[in-house]
């Protein structure tokens, strides 16, 4: 368990869990601790989730899947969102798609060869007046054309280089 999240973490699922009616509320904020902590969410991170909030691991399941922001499945250092609305492909968003993944070597669902990136397409970011807009980890980048998603993606990679 402790590979998952630390002591620390688990204890203090467990006590919020006991101190309220609806231990369901805590679904997300579990599976988020399991992924910032291990990277993405195991079906070994479901089962403790479940254990920890006394629910069924089939409810976790649920919550787990349906948020893209739950990775169920091993990632990137950085995962990419890119928002494929209306909005974002009226103002470009194909032909950024069409760049960031020959920029990245990768496909959509595909983690570049480093592990440094992971790209996914999302259905929106809610930056609908600075489209196209792309997603890294929790900080939204608009108005993007090539020249800004290479500038972007030459910082990150800097980032995780350090």
């Amino acid at each position: 368990m402790n590979e998952l999240l630390p002591q620390n973490q688990i204890d203090a699922f467990r006590a919020k869990a006991a101190a309220i009616a609806h231990p369901h509320e805590l679904i997300v904020d579990a599976l988020r601790a399991v992924q910032s902590h291990y990277g993405w969410v195991p079906d070994a991170g479901v089962d403790l989730v479940a254990t920890l909030l006394g629910v069924l691991p089939v409810e976790v399941e649920e919550v787990a899947t349906f948020y893209d922001k739950i990775f169920r499945r091993p990632v990137g250092k950085r995962v990419i969102h890119l928002c494929d609305s209306i909005c974002c492909w009226a103002n470009g968003g194909e032909a950024i798609a069409a760049h960031l993944q020959t920029a990245l070597g990768i496909g959509f669902g595909e983690t570049t060869t480093d592990g440094v990136f992971t790209l996914l397409p999302t259905c929106c970011l809610g930056a609908c007046g600075d489209a196209p807009a792309m997603m890294v980890g929790l900080t939204t980048h608009g108005r993007l054309t090539a020249e800004k998603i290479d500038t972007i993606l030459a910082g990150y990679r800097a980032e995780v280089v350090k």
